[in-house]
């Protein structure tokens, strides 16, 4: 078995596909307030292409996949595609990230297909506040979601916070007390200039290292966790006593991507090295043909820059150095 590797030597074990573009929220972080053309059917990876595309990878040692979207739980063959990707020889691990409106209604099957883990969208816990971020969704769902996921013994379940000045920072020692008494991750993120114009982004970051003062403020113990299930780029802590535990991804402030290990496809079939710059190689073509399909990831690996240097000015490392032209909803994140 050729393990995938990129230049420096890092050694690629993950993917992230992103199953749609379609979502039924338009976050603020992800989305324009107006929306954005959809990519027609035809345009999106079927089943059986994400299926091979997955044996394709799982050739080259990848054992981790996450289904991401858009919203993946738009997709009506979503259950079986997870079923389908499960039994794939080497495939020992597979997670979502979703917005949670549908697991009410979806999560029992999807872990009886293979889905070991879950990452939720969850901004927020006031309702109104939620509607807006999400420009109109309902958190009771999301809430709801939560509870029936966390009653089917899923391997983990994490909360993807997107911390944005001004919005929800004020919730960080809410989400902190979440973790109290629940068995959950909280992710908190970092604001990212994707999809944002600068001025808007430079107004509305804001550094990870204020829930560290949270946690001062309010005389909370914690340590730092050595490991936690999946792939993810967070630095994990608990809380003295609590349950569950919270995690930070900084890709501003602290930069991350010397271990990076994945490799992301979009919706319509394009495989990016990097979430933040425009390079991206289509693959679509060439999915069934071993050999050709092989040459473009190498391609598309050898391509891959160190560091994404998100925001900052030493650009001159990177292939094609302008940023990417697709929103977080794109390109899944």
């Amino acid at each position: 078995m050729e393990l995938l590797k990129d230049k420096f030597g890092r050694v690629h074990d993950y993917i992230r596909i992103s199953v749609t573009d379609r979502c039924p929220l338009r976050c603020v972080y992800c989305m324009p307030k107006e929306g954005l053309p959809f990519f027609p059917t035809d345009r999106v990876l079927s089943q059986d292409e994400i299926v091979q595309v997955v044996k394709n990878f799982a050739r080259h040692g990848v054992h981790s996949v996450r289904l991401t979207g858009g919203e993946p739980l738009t997709r009506t063959d979503i259950v079986d595609i997870i079923r389908r990707i499960k039994a794939i020889d080497g495939i020992d691990d597979i997670a979502m990230t979703t917005n949670g409106l549908y697991l009410p209604r979806k999560a029992q099957a999807l872990k009886e297909a293979g889905l070991d883990r879950l990452n939720i969208s969850l901004d927020t816990f006031h309702k109104d506040r939620y509607k807006t971020i999400t420009r109109g969704g309902n958190i009771k769902q999301v809430l709801e979601g939560i509870r029936v996921a966390s009653e089917l013994g899923f391997t983990a379940i994490k909360l993807n916070v997107v911390v944005i000045k001004g919005q929800n920072d004020d919730e960080i020692k809410d989400f902190l007390d979440y973790t109290l008494d629940h068995k959950v991750n909280v992710r908190f993120i970092e604001f990212m200039p994707i999809g944002n114009d600068r001025e808007t982004w430079q107004s509305e970051y804001l550094s990870l290292s204020r829930v560290f003062e949270v946690c001062k403020t309010a005389g909370y113990d914690y340590a730092p966790i050595e490991s936690l299930q999946g792939n993810g780029p967070s630095e994990n802590y608990q809380i003295v006593g609590a349950l569950g535990s919270f995690g930070l991804i900084h890709p501003i402030s602290c930069r991350f991507c010397e271990s990076c290990n994945r490799l992301r496809i979009t919706a319509d079939g394009y495989i990016k090295a990097c979430l933040y710059w425009d390079e991206e190689i289509n693959i679509r073509d060439v999915i069934y043909d071993e050999q050709a399909f092989d040459a473009l990831i190498q391609k598309t690996l050898n391509n891959k820059p160190e560091n994404h240097e998100m925001a900052l000015a030493q650009t001159d490392r990177i292939i094609d150095n302008k940023p990417t032209w697709r929103h977080m909803s794109q390109i899944g994140g």
